[in-house]
């Protein structure tokens, strides 16, 4: 007799902390491919990644920014952090990444580039540039609640 029960294929497990981690850095690395640049402070692609993208993995929680006090200091990724480019420090996705950020308030955008480690405050998933958050609207309010999606072809 088979005292184990069938495992049903509509039947949801939740997702485990590790396993989105996991799907994160995998989901993330193939995204991150020779012509990610590590020197493009201008962020002139920006407008086209949003474009020509789709959205792979969500995240959503607290985001902050940081700015003049790191200004010109060398970032996690070896770059000068530039406080008026549109970049992003995370804990977890590979370098050159692109993200698009969504302040949950106020419905705006901003694509950024992950160049920098961090945040390490609190439950904070994203700490951002001066100049992306201005864009979203929450250079004020200093923290917001957001959502950020890894952008691929």
């Amino acid at each position: 007799m088979n005292s184990r029960r069938p495992v049903m294929a509509a039947q949801k497990q939740p997702l485990q902390a590790s396993s989105f981690l996991l799907a994160l850095l995998l989901g993330s690395a193939l995204l991150v491919g020779p012509a990610a640049r590590a020197d493009d402070s201008a962020d002139a692609g920006l407008a086209d990644a949003v474009t020509d993208s789709i959205a792979t993995i969500v995240q959503e929680g607290l985001v902050s920014w940081y700015g003049a006090a790191f200004h010109q200091r060398p970032t996690a990724s070896g770059e000068l952090f530039d406080a008026g480019a549109l970049t992003m420090a995370h804990r977890h996705l590979p370098f050159g990444t692109r993200v698009r950020v969504t302040n949950l308030r106020n419905g705006r955008s901003v694509v950024v580039r992950v160049n920098d480690r961090g945040p390490f405050v609190g439950k904070r998933i994203a700490d951002l540039s001066h100049a992306a958050a201005a864009k979203l609207g929450m250079l004020s309010k200093g923290i917001v609640r957001a959502r950020i999606e890894v952008l691929g072809k």
